[in-house]
């Protein structure tokens, strides 16, 4: 099969196309002819050589595929309730960016009616997370408010729609004005421009001074301390990312007079059993909204995966910009 696999860590650059043997299904497991990959910030990290490989998972990167069944654990397909010829979107430990992927049927849920395969490649890694973090660590209830770090990023434009879909108030940040008015536009009910405004106090002054009761943190670092400060009382601060550093200074009185929660995860070194839990939550609480058009897929740009140079190492320098608004995907 032809795959892209980073040849040695460095830049966008070191992403070339080349042969591998086909993967092989096994217990539990299904055999996909991707369509579509999804791109991720994971991914990024891995190639600079920042982000391990789990144990046993591909050295090629790429957490998140679509496209047809062609091969799988028969048990597993009736189980599941899926067949060859299927159309799927996965998550996945590694893997992604190849014209065929292995995948747990676990973590494995049908393309939603309506959607195309690239649209639903966008679907798995930020929904996944999302719906972990912002819902079941988060907590976060219809009628409370949720402030996103980072309102334009695929983890970002996710968050604001299942949190408008599902009843709450949201704030973002992000870092210019045309980013915002696209917050806005994706249902955000305030957009605030890091750059220009204290997301501090602005968060306060859009909440009569109560504070937000969710925050969703990419950035970690110095902004934990300012976001212990806009949380109301028993408020929860969620870190998924630390593209702002590991070290982070706070008033831990702050945190025991207003009774906050601080948790954080990372997805990717989780067990499939921890996964497939979360793959049945969005089935049953997150599909309908898909297919009811609630919630809507948000592309930024597509590259083909096999063009010359290889599409991944145009969709890595993209995102690397931080140009981006939504989802990056290659096309197979």
């Amino acid at each position: 099969m032809k795959a892209i696999e980073i040849t040695t860590f460095g830049a966008p650059e070191v992403l070339r196309v080349v042969e591998r043997p086909d993967p092989v299904a096994g217990a539990g497991e299904l055999l996909i002819r991707v369509a579509a990959s999804g791109v991720n910030r994971p991914d990024v990290l891995q190639r600079m050589g920042h982000y391990p490989v789990p144990p046993g998972a591909s050295d090629l990167p790429g957490l998140e595929i679509a496209g047809e069944i062609v091969a799988g654990d028969a048990a597993a397909l009736a189980q599941a309730g899926f067949k060859i010829g299927d159309h799927v979107c996965a998550l996945v430990a590694g893997g992604g960016y190849a014209a065929l992927c292995v995948a747990p049927v676990a973590q494995c849920l049908p393309v939603p009616k309506g959607w195309s395969d690239v649209e639903a490649a966008t679907l798995p890694e930020t929904f996944f997370t999302v719906w972990s973090n912002v819902f079941e660590r988060g907590r976060l209830q219809k009628g409370e408010t949720l402030l996103i770090q980072g309102g334009s990023s695929g983890i970002g434009v996710t968050a604001i729609q299942l949190g408008k879909a599902l009843g709450a108030t949201v704030i973002v940040t992000a870092g210019s004005d045309d980013k915002c008015d696209a917050c806005l536009k994706l249902g955000a009910d305030h957009a605030i421009n890091y750059k220009s405004a204290d997301f501090v106090a602005e968060a306060k002054r859009l909440t009569g001074g109560k504070g937000v009761d969710v925050v969703l943190d990419m950035v970690a670092g110095d902004y934990v301390a300012r976001e212990i400060d806009c949380l109301a009382e028993d408020g929860r601060l969620v870190i998924i990312a630390v593209q702002g550093g590991v070290q982070s200074g706070f008033n831990a009185g702050m945190v025991l007079r207003k009774r906050l929660t601080i948790t954080g995860s990372t997805l990717r070194p989780r067990p499939v059993a921890f996964k497939a839990a979360i793959a049945r939550g969005l089935r049953e609480k997150v599909w309908p909204l898909l297919e009811g058009g609630a919630v809507k897929p948000v592309i930024h740009s597509r590259f083909a995966a096999l063009g010359d140079p290889s599409g991944a190492a145009q969709a890595h320098a993209l995102m690397e910009s931080n140009q981006h608004i939504g989802k990056i995907v290659l096309t197979w």
